[in-house]
């Protein structure tokens, strides 16, 4: 059985990609950031992600694989990502198809040129 986790911006799948298709795997798991496209991304942050999600999963080596392990995996992600919005890593898409402040709103600069 395919086990899931889905965040907003993270999505954690027992599957492999083959092509466009995922394909059910009992020991290996696949990771979809931010598959909506609400974020703006640079290479850092998400190999920053990538690295998170490596140590994370290491983490649970020996235990079951469970939804609810994936589910820890993906929120702490999620907190990655909201971390890296509040500090300017990454921004809003504004963009996007729907443009949705789920983790606050956008900073701005509060300099006042006069």
């Amino acid at each position: 059985m395919q086990l899931k986790s889905t965040t907003r911006h993270i999505r954690i799948y027992t599957a492999i990609l083959e092509g466009t298709e995922l394909v059910p795997s009992n020991d290996l798991l696949t990771i979809d950031i931010d598959p909506d496209n609400e974020l703006n991304w640079n290479d850092e942050s998400v190999k920053q992600v990538y690295a998170k999600f490596d140590q994370l999963v290491d983490s649970y080596e020996g235990e079951d694989l469970t939804e609810y392990n994936l589910r820890r995996i993906g929120s702490e992600l999620e907190h990655l990502v909201r971390s890296f919005l509040q500090k300017g890593q990454i921004s809003y898409n504004l963009n996007s198809r729907a443009v949705n402040y789920s983790m606050g709103l956008p900073q701005v600069d509060a300099k006042i040129h006069l």
